[in-house]
């Protein structure tokens, strides 16, 4: 059998990290992420997985975001008993955001259900629950950063990826029976001189590389903290002099961190002025603690201080609190999750505030393809939250400083100091034109085109042959790689029924709006007829 290595996510998109490792004697994933997008792409969340859990030995993650350890505990519930490898802070925000994730999907299926139950339609279960969660919980085993593990086969090391709290590029030596061959997958890497964290640091010379291209194509001007802090400033202070609020759609992890650390150094310093700061988010309220815990181990914090406190500063845990947030009028920052605005008390806050031309939503994180933020970022001018249709006429703003990933010239200049990459580079976790610019960039520093490979959902490789190219083997395919990479028909229908709307606003009479409604409908009798 040699080694073979399936794509089971981040392929052709940005989440679902995971990666199947298999040999004559062992199999281990490496992630088990969540899917985020659109509906057909999050469907996959609730599928079969491409392999069978029971039979894994063992699973190591990179990071405690979503969409790379977002479908732990649906694994353990399917069979899986073995321990999974993660650094002591990644645990440490697992042991909040996985609860979180449970409850969110108990909550957000027992709505669901009611509806199903309503229009006679069969109910549906979570992906897994708090029980579920625990028993995963339980299977973490935690290392450090550049300990070898010896897992009987495989030996394993964990490297500073400098993009969260606890984040990693795993370095694998995976013995096939007659070769040891060098593996890295980079995980997400973060930029240099990002805040909390030490630049990245990772091996070179492995035979196999897999590497993140989130933001492939994209660059940005390197922002030390005061010129960052400056920026944020000029977005509070335009926005407060639009006499509205500023809500911030932000990630729980790191990202609300981030801010409240500058925001308090901003209302310190006068550079901002003295409003309320809502933090209305259970779990980021909880993952600050977990920063504060550690907070000896984070650079650009006073030692022994906690960050993240400020008399403006109000955490809203309870629904009753984030409520009372509507009817503060006035001046305020709001920063809620999901930093992609799909999901949690953020779409509240956009419900009551998108219609408003005083009050402007900033936008500080990558917003996935077929996510409400991204259709913000887009500038629709309608949208549909919660079935609900707004009109969107509040400030949009964009400030990609704080983004956790390092951008073209970040991954470009990583990969140039892992060299040389004597098999395969592998391009993931990216969308199509991501990965697109990160391969021409990576072809252009002449790596061999024969070596440089852009891996599709579900695509299976098998690595035997010392030095010969991989060869794609899989042909099962949970969906076709369009389906991956596009809006689907969920996004267009949403679009056509907002574009609807806003034609019926627009004419001059109700016979007009008649003759519109008419001609659509003979459309579509003429479609079922054909």
């Amino acid at each position: 059998m040699g080694i073979k290595v399936r794509f089971c996510g981040a392929a052709g998109t940005v989440t679902g990290s995971c990666y199947w490792v298999r040999t004559d004697t062992t199999q281990f994933l490496v992630d088990c992420g969540m899917f985020q997008g659109s509906k057909t792409i999050k469907e996959l969340n609730y599928g079969e997985f491409p392999f069978d859990p029971a039979a894994l030995d063992f699973v190591l993650v990179t990071h405690a975001h979503t969409d790379h350890a977002g479908l732990l505990p649906k694994l353990t519930k399917l069979g899986f008993a073995g321990p999974i490898y993660t650094t002591a802070g990644t645990r440490d925000l697992l042991a909040y955001m996985l609860p979180d994730s449970a409850y969110i999907q108990e909550m957000e299926v027992s709505r669901l259900n009611r509806r199903n139950r309503q229009r006679g339609r069969d109910e549906v279960e979570p992906m897994y629950t708090g029980e579920d969660v625990e028993v995963c919980l339980a299977q973490i085993r935690t290392t450090g950063y550049e300990r070898w593990l010896d897992l009987g086969g495989v030996r394993a090391r964990y490297w500073n990826a400098g993009h969260i709290l606890g984040a990693a590029s795993i370095e694998l030596e995976v013995d096939d029976g007659e070769t040891m061959e060098r593996f890295l997958f980079s995980g997400d890497i973060g930029p240099d001189n990002k805040l909390f964290h030490p630049d990245p640091e990772a091996p070179s010379g492995v035979d196999f590389l897999v590497c993140e291209s989130t933001y492939g194509g994209r660059h940005r001007e390197d922002a030390g903290p005061d010129e960052r802090r400056a920026l944020l400033a000029r977005e509070i202070n335009d926005a407060m002099k639009a006499g509205g609020a500023l809500v911030i759609p932000a990630f729980a992890v790191e990202r609300t961190q981030e801010l409240l650390l500058d925001i308090a150094h901003l209302l310190r310093h006068g550079d901002i002025p003295c409003v309320p700061v809502f933090l209305d988010s259970p779990l980021a309220i909880r993952v600050t603690s977990v920063f504060a815990d550690h907070r000896d181990a984070l650079e650009d914090v006073r030692k022994g201080h906690s960050p993240f406190e400020h008399s403006s500063f109000h955490f809203t845990e309870t629904v009753d609190q984030s409520k009372a947030i509507a009817r503060f009028s006035g001046n305020s920052i709001i920063l809620a999750a999901s930093g992609m605005c799909d999901a949690g008390r953020i779409r509240h806050h956009l419900k009551n505030h998108l219609w408003r031309p005083q009050s402007t939503v900033l936008l500080v994180g990558y917003q996935a393809e077929g996510t409400l933020g991204r259709l913000l970022e887009q500038g629709k001018k309608r949208v549909k939250i919660q079935g609900e249709e707004i009109e969107v006429r509040a400030r949009i703003r964009t400030l990609d400083t704080y983004s956790g990933h390092a951008d073209h010239d970040g991954v470009l200049a990583w990969i140039r100091e892992r060299m040389p990459v004597r098999r395969a580079l592998f391009l993931t976790h990216g969308n199509p034109e991501s990965l697109e610019a990160m391969r021409q960039a990576v072809l252009e520093d002449g790596f061999p085109a024969a070596q440089l490979i852009v891996p599709e959902l579900d695509d299976d490789y098998d690595l035997d042959g010392v030095g010969a190219k991989p060869k794609r083997t899989g042909k099962v395919r949970r969906l076709p790689p369009e389906a991956v990479t596009r809006p689907d028909w969920h996004n267009e229908l949403a679009e056509l029924t907002l574009d609807l709307r806003a034609r019926l606003d627009a004419a001059g009479s109700d016979k007009e709006r008649q003759q519109i409604l008419s001609r659509l409908s003979k459309a579509l009798g003429a479609k079922k007829g054909g």
